[in-house]
């Protein structure tokens, strides 16, 4: 009965958690259905993020390293963006404002708040790592994860070879949370992939309600291909490494062996 009780706290906080990512998804949503005269959808989902983001600082729902945490994926994201719309990866069909060489400058936020979730789901659960790799080996593998997804148009797609080097660096790596004062774990691997694969869900209907359109969805409408799921994998992986590294800074660089909010 405990367990189950535990269930239906952690369903709960992660809901919470995931704040900014629900508005999003709202916002396609409504946006797809109902028009507001005198201002682009993607302008409006933009200006829907920018209020979001400052009422969720002004009512202490995220806090101000947080903010920052942000602020880091949306530029992060924003470049990214900025690539695979120009080499033709996916786009982005509708006309607005505040779009910056076919990219709207909302999409940012999509990344954005993924790192808003990580964070206070980091918080809500007091998410400990155990066996933590060395920080040099973390940032160039982060490095490299990120940068395949630019050079893998033009050289060798390493994201198998990245894959097995992840299993193999966090092989020993277990995430430890408290859900209503009762402390579980798993394996770190088996979170990213979960993570992963809801991503994925999130991208199907993220997509069904226009926000961006990947080639063979520029008619009509499919499914994201399964495929997709391994490139998420690696986005969620190498967030999850920032995150970590930055409280991994924040907390005055404690023993590797583990890192805490």
């Amino acid at each position: 009965m405990k367990h189950l009780r535990n269930f239906f706290y952690f369903g709960f906080e992660q809901a919470r958690s995931c704040v900014f990512p629900v508005i999003i998804f709202l916002s396609l949503a409504l946006t797809k259905f109902i028009e507001i005269p005198f201002i682009a959808r993607y302008d409006l989902i933009l200006l829907i993020c920018v209020i979001t983001q400052i009422l969720l600082v002004i009512f202490k729902y995220e806090t101000a390293d947080e903010v920052k945490v942000i602020f880091v994926f949306h530029l992060i994201g924003l470049a990214l963006e900025l690539y695979k719309v120009h080499m033709g990866s996916w786009s982005y069909p509708e006309n607005a404002v505040t779009k910056i060489y076919g990219v709207p400058l909302y999409s940012g936020f999509m990344y954005a708040s993924v790192a808003s979730y990580m964070c206070q789901a980091w918080r809500r659960f007091d998410l400990k790592l155990n066996s933590w790799p060395p920080s040099w080996i973390v940032i160039i593998l982060g490095a490299a994860i990120y940068f395949n997804f630019y050079t893998h148009h033009f050289i060798f797609d390493v994201r198998w070879v990245l894959k097995l080097t992840i299993l193999f660096v966090f092989l020993k790596t277990f995430v430890s949370f408290t859900v209503n004062k009762t402390i579980y774990q798993m394996p770190l691997a088996l979170s990213f992939i979960l993570i992963g694969f809801f991503i994925w869900i999130a991208e199907n209907i993220a997509t069904f309600f226009g926000a961006w359109a990947y080639p063979n969805q520029e008619q009509t409408w499919e499914i994201v291909h399964i495929g997709k799921i391994s490139s998420w994998l690696l986005l969620v992986i190498v967030s999850f490494m920032i995150v970590a590294e930055l409280k991994h800074v924040k907390n005055n660089r404690k023993p590797s062996s583990e890192i805490s909010i």
